[in-house]
Order: C-alpha cells, then sequence, then structure tokens
C-alpha cells in the first residue's frame, strides 16, 4: 500500500486524510520535518510514498492526478511531492538536504514544495500535471484558506475528471458521435472495478464477433457485422478513457491497445473476404491490398515522427501554415477527417458492410485511404524539404530499426562502411526505391514460376542493403522504412495473384499480417524508449530483403498450389516466433513497471 506523510499540525475541519485514504495511501502523521525524514526511512523501498502538506486545500482529483499517476516515478502538485520506487531515492536525498539547511524541527513554508524545489535543483525529472481549473494550494493564512475552499466549491470535480478522460486530441466522429457518452461507460466500468485491459479485451472480442458475422456472406450477418464492429470502437474508446479516468496506465495496457487495435481491423478484412467467398465473389486481393495500404500509412506516421520528435532546430514554413490552418475552427476537422483517422474508417466500413457488399468496402476504403496517404505523405516531404532540422543519432537508429534490415543487408552495410570514402548517396530513400519498385514490376509483368523476380529480389537486397548503410539522417530518410514495407507486402501480394490458385491470397494475407505485426511490435518498442526487437529475432525471421528473396525463390521453384503451402507454414512459423517473442518482452516489461507510453495524439 503507498503511504501518504502528513507533515504539520492536523487543520480542524480538513478532510485532506479521508481524500488521501479514498486515494488508497496509508496516512501518518508527522509533527516536524525530522519526524517526517524517519517516517519516510520506515516506508519500504518498494511502495510509493508522498510527503503532503497538512494544510493542503484543493480536489481530490488535484491529488489523484499529482499522487497517483504511475508513468512517472516523480510527480508534485502544489503542497504535495510524490516518488516510485524509481524515484525514491532522489526524494530522499531531498528531504535530507532540506532538513539539514532547516535544522530538521521546523516546519518553515511547505516542506513538500521545498523538496519539489530540491528535486528540481538536483535536475530530477518531477512531473507537475496541468491542473487547468482544479485547485491545489497551501493557504498561509485562514483568510486565504476560506478563499480556497471557496475556489474549490466554485468548480465541479467530477466534470473536469470526466472531461480530462476523453483525449486532447480526437477525429471528428469520435469526439462528436462517441466520446459524449463513451465517458459515462467508463466511470460505470470504474465503479465496477474493470480495468482498461478487460476492456480492451471486451472489444477485441466483439471485433473478431463481428468479423464472424461478416464472415456468414449474408445480408443479417453483415448488418450484424456493421453493428458490432461500432460497438467494438465504442469500447475501444471506453477502454483509453478508463485509463485516463482511473490513472490505470500500465506498460501491458498501452501495448495491447496498439496491438489490438490492429488485430480487430485486419479480423474484420479476413471476415468480410471470406464472406464475399461465401457469395462467389473473391475479393482477397482487396483486402490485401488494404492492409498493406494502412499498414503503409502507418509507417510513414512512425518514420516521421521518430525522424523529428527530437530534432533540433526544427521549424518549417509549411508546419507554420499547418499551424495557422490549424487556429481556424473548420479547417481542423476538416483536416482531421481528411485523413481517415481509425473513428471515420471503422465508421464508413461499417456502415458500408452493412448496406453495400465487400467489394464495395474495400474499393471505398483502398481509395479513401489512397487520398488520406498521399495528403499526408505529401505534407510531410513538404515539411521535411523547407525546415532546417538536424536530427539526432537516436533517430537514426530508430529510422534503421524501423527497416529491418537482415544478414544480407548487414553484410552489405558492413562493406560499404569500410570503404575509404563513403559513397555519396544523398536522399537514401532514392536508392531504396529503383529496387523496390523493380521488384514490384518483375513480380507483376512475369508469369508466375519465372526468375526474373529472384534476380529483381537480389537487386533490390543490394539498393536497400546499401540504403541504410549510413546513418539516416538526410531530410527525407524516414522514406527509407515505408519504401521498404510497400516493397516487401506489395510483392507477397502480386506473386500470390500470379499463382491464380485456390488459398494463395489468403496464405499470402496470413504472411503480410504476421510479418505487420513484427513491424509494430518495433515501433510500439521504440515509442517505449525500450529500443528494437532483439537482432537474433530479426536474423531468424530473415529481415525483409531475406523474406522477400525467399518468397521469390518459393514462387519461382514450387507449383502454384506448392508455392500456397509455403506461404501458410511461413505465415505459420513467423507469427508463432514473432508473436512468442512479442508476449515475452510485453509481459515482462509490465512486471518491471515499466513506464507506459499512451498515444493522446490523432488516431491512427
Amino acid at each position: 500500500m503507498p503511504t501518504a506523510i502528513l507533515t504539520g499540525q492536523p487543520v480542524p475541519g480538513s478532510s485532506l486524510e479521508d481524500d488521501l485514504r479514498s486515494l488508497g495511501f496509508d496516512v501518518r502523521i508527522a509533527s516536524d520535518a525530522a519526524e517526517a525524514e524517519t517516517l519516510l526511512a520506515a516506508v519500504p523501498t518498494g511502495e510509493r510514498v508522498a510527503v503532503v502538506d497538512s494544510r493542503f486545500v484543493g480536489h481530490v482529483h488535484a491529488l489523484r492526478l499529482g499522487l497517483t499517476d504511475p508513468r512517472f516515478p516523480l510527480a508534485a502538485i502544489a503542497g504535495a511531492v510524490t516518488a516510485q520506487p524509481a524515484g525514491r531515492q532522489a526524494l530522499t536525498r531531498a528531504m535530507a538536504r532540506e532538513n539539514t539547511a532547516g535544522g530538521g524541527t521546523t516546519m518553515v513554508g511547505s516542506l513538500a514544495d521545498r523538496i519539489a524545489a530540491a528535486l528540481d535543483a538536483d535536475g530530477a525529472a518531477v512531473h507537475r500535471p496541468e491542473l487547468g481549473s482544479l485547485v491545489a494550494a497551501v493557504p498561509a493564512d485562514p483568510q486565504a484558506r476560506n478563499e480556497a475552499r471557496q475556489a474549490v466549491a466554485a468548480v465541479d470535480d467530477e466534470a473536469v475528471r470526466l472531461k480530462s478522460a476523453v483525449k486532447a486530441r480526437d477525429g471528428f466522429f469520435t469526439t462528436f458521435f462517441i466520446s459524449p457518452y463513451s465517458r459515462y461507460i467508463a466511470r460505470w466500468c470504474a465503479r465496477r472495478g474493470l480495468t482498461p485491459n478487460q476492456v480492451t479485451t471486451a472489444s477485441l472480442l466483439t471485433a473478431l464477433i463481428a468479423a464472424g458475422c461478416a464472415a456468414t456472406g449474408t445480408r443479417g450477418g453483415f448488418i450484424a457485422a456493421g453493428v458490432l464492429l461500432i460497438a467494438s470502437f465504442v469500447l475501444d474508446c471506453t477502454d483509453g478513457q478508463l485509463a485516463r479516468y482511473s490513472l490505470q496506465y500500465s506498460t501491458l495496457g498501452a501495448w495491447l491497445d496498439a496491438t489490438f487495435d490492429r488485430a480487430k481491423e485486419y479480423a474484420y478484412y479476413a471476415g468480410l473476404a471470406l464472406g464475399a467467398a461465401r457469395a462467389g465473389d473473391d475479393v482477397w486481393a482487396l483486402a490485401l491490398g488494404a492492409m498493406i495500404l494502412q499498414t503503409c500509412r502507418h509507417v510513414v506516421d512512425f518514420s516521421f515522427n521518430e525522424a523529428n520528435h527530437d530534432a533540433t532546430a526544427n521549424t518549417s514554413p509549411t508546419a507554420a501554415l499547418s499551424d495557422k490552418l490549424d487556429s481556424v475552427g473548420w479547417t481542423v476537422w476538416v483536416r482531421r477527417m481528411i485523413v481517415l483517422p481509425i473513428g471515420e474508417r471503422w465508421a464508413m466500413i461499417a456502415v458500408l458492410t452493412a448496406a453495400t457488399t465487400p467489394r464495395i468496402t474495400f474499393c471505398a476504403l483502398l481509395i479513401g485511404c489512397a487520398f488520406a496517404a498521399t495528403y499526408t505523405t505529401a505534407g510531410r516531404v513538404l515539411r521535411s524539404l523547407t525546415r532546417k532540422a538536424r536530427r539526432t543519432d537516436r533517430a537514426a537508429r530508430a529510422l534503421a530499426d524501423l527497416a529491418d534490415s537482415g544478414p544480407l543487408a548487414e553484410i552489405l552495410g558492413q562493406l560499404l562502411r569500410k570503404l575509404p570514402a563513403k559513397p555519396p548517396f544523398g536522399a537514401r530513400f532514392l536508392v531504396a526505391l529503383p529496387g523496390a519498385a523493380v521488384l514490384v514490376l518483375a513480380a507483376a509483368v512475369e508469369p508466375y514460376g519465372s526468375a526474373l523476380p529472384v534476380a529483381a529480389a537480389v537487386l533490390y537486397a543490394l539498393t536497400s542493403g546499401a540504403a541504410v548503410a549510413l546513418p539516416l539522417k538526410g531530410p527525407l530518410d524516414w522514406l527509407v522504412p515505408p519504401v521498404l514495407r510497400a516493397a516487401e507486402y506489395g510483392t507477397v501480394l502480386v506473386l500470390a495473384a500470379r499463382a491464380d490458385v485456390p488459398g494463395a491470397l489468403p496464405a499470402a494475407f496470413g504472411l503480410v499480417a504476421a510479418v505487420a505485426y513484427h513491424h509494430y511490435d518495433t515501433v510500439y518498442r521504440i515509442r517505449g524508449d525500450a529500443g528494437a526487437p532483439p537482432a537474433w529475432l530479426v536474423r531468424v525471421i530473415g529481415g525483409h530483403e531475406g523474406r522477400t528473396l525467399l518468397v521469390t525463390v518459393l514462387a519461382a521453384l514450387l507449383t502454384a498450389s506448392q508455392f500456397t503451402v509455403a506461404l501458410t507454414v511461413l505465415a505459420v512459423a513467423v507469427a508463432l516466433v514473432v508473436l512468442a517473442e512479442s508476449i515475452r518482452f510485453w509481459v515482462s516489461a509490465h512486471r518491471v513497471g515499466a513506464p507506459a507510453v499512451h498515444d493522446e495524439g490523432e488516431p491512427a
């Protein structure tokens, strides 16, 4: 149980002790600074501890935000400071220094505020939450205390808490059609002890049932699928709002929320394709194309953000214009809808599923996603060309990890790095692009079984290895990972389509889904500052160039039916290895209390 140390004489009529207990703290009282230090030393090092001024006046939710958020080792608000085990040593040192300076027997000012100031002086990262209209104060006299109490009474603590449960940036559909009531579902869940992970799992199960309904291929099944897909999205919004409402953040929860979104959407694509097949319409190529396009869109987002989030001198006229447009109310919503975020996308899929056919649904999805991808990528290219940014080694490392280069590319990179004069490649994506384009073109033009795609895959391995041989710090180097993803996924799609036998495209869908999961997992690890997946995993599954070369060789050597079996076996093998390592990593990260990374920006 976490411990709260109240410093100073209790104030008659104050509800502070009860408020802290309602937040789960064991409350102990220290009459002076020396006693507070003694009580601090007695608290087990594996527990959270807070030092709170007994004169504190404020909202309970202000205390909750300042003292219970699991994402930050150290946090403070006016009159209160807290430390998790990772920040305990820094808190102990700061308190000891303050007690030495003050003699340990007097309470001059607020001990909690002095400790927080000492932590700042030590260079410790102390999180201070934005309280907005919430009150947190340490009144110096009765008049100030009365004014603070009036300020507390003037603000509805629960209304603020409900409002803050909703993302600051969300899509139009989510903001106006989901969040107005999903926040109340989140509160209902919190009051019944449900966790965000349980709601996330319920959302996944609902989406899988929706996919099963779509797979029936009947009009009733399609209508039920559309309704259930919207219900799944409501729960998807609710889990994040529940986490923010009750501050139940966790590493495992962040990972589940992110990966389940992809699993739900792509499982639904598969369900629609199965339903269409039952009705005599083969749309597996469209389903796989939609998954590839959506995944490549995400890779563009991830790569651009990783390349620029810590860049210095990161200014651009294009970015300034974008910020200016965001100051005009209606343009904000238009720009958010144009990129077809998850809310708008799922709403479109659900409505079209219920009202039309899977083919129309996929065609509309491909057109919408293609337009959104063109819009966002063009804007980011313009920003990159016009901004004067110096990218860091960390950004270059992240882009190299996102490239997912295997042994072949590594060997070529090592050879190139040993050259006395490094080749002036310029924009690295222009090095990777020709090999990628030739590969997909050869697979599409040549008949199934041709050896030309194999030669193109060798060229692709050479160009992709050359592209990542040196640090990716150029203005457009963030385009390298998306180019490589499009080449690998597109080659699998084209070769399976050229095989033209039953089961080839579903097998290709499974393989791309397994590989895409690995690429998403890489992103989430980098976002959490945990680094990329281990090198052995990348080597075992071949890297993007190794897998691509293997698929082209299999297509050249095997009959179409044998190729289908080989794709299925490869998909299962990749999925088992990647899932086993991913689950091991995230469960162990959750157990050791690694920081949770939750996306508070515009949803993808």
